[in-house]
């Protein structure tokens, strides 16, 4: 546990570079600012993380301590209420982020149920899996999530390093249900 522990702290003080791609550091502040206002969590204290699949891709959340239990239940209460919202075409939340014009929200909002957005708890937050058939909103998700890795720089890591910290996951398009998996649930909060 404590090799593990170990392994995780140095992994992310490593990807606090790595995660930082290139790009404007002022919008990056500025868009952490008005994350503030929209996301419940404390940015500081959990990690956004971005995984493009096949069919579509994993966004989760996840507490940087595994035992800050209000920070893990304010990352499931707005990973639930985000999908039940996506599901319903309503992304104000990314909008107020990140701007109208952020690069795939505009085609995954006008979507009208082709992309499904299903919410699952994981033991150190949540997460939403996009599923998708058609190969533009496949398209329209990878860009949503190349922009929120750009625009979350060091609060946000993609699928590359995910793995390294989180390698259990099997998306649930493959999977039978499970305990802990929901339908996009009705809640308040927005991103």
């Amino acid at each position: 546990m404590k090799i593990t522990l170990l392994m995780f702290v140095m992994l992310l003080s490593a990807t606090t570079a790595y995660a930082e791609p290139s790009g404007n550091t002022q919008r990056q502040e500025e868009v952490a600012v008005r994350g503030r206002h929209v996301m419940p969590f404390d940015l500081e204290k959990t990690l956004h993380i971005f995984e493009k699949t096949p069919q579509g891709g994993l966004q989760q959340v996840i507490a940087k301590d595994a035992g800050d239990s209000e920070q893990i239940n304010l990352i499931r209460r707005h990973l639930a209420q985000l999908a039940k919202r996506f599901t319903a075409g309503d992304f104000a939340g990314p909008r107020r982020i990140h701007g109208d014009t952020m690069p795939g929200v505009q085609a995954l909002a006008n979507a009208g149920g082709k992309v499904r957005f299903v919410y699952q708890e994981l033991a150190n937050g949540a997460e939403i899996e996009y599923v998708a058939e058609d190969s533009a909103l496949i398209d329209a998700i990878h860009q949503y999530f190349d922009a929120q890795l750009n625009d979350h720089a060091r609060h946000a890591v993609d699928s590359k390093t995910k793995q390294c910290l989180h390698d259990t996951h099997q998306p649930q398009s493959s999977m039978p249900s499970q305990q802990g998996q929901h339908d996009a649930e009705s809640t308040d909060s927005q991103e």
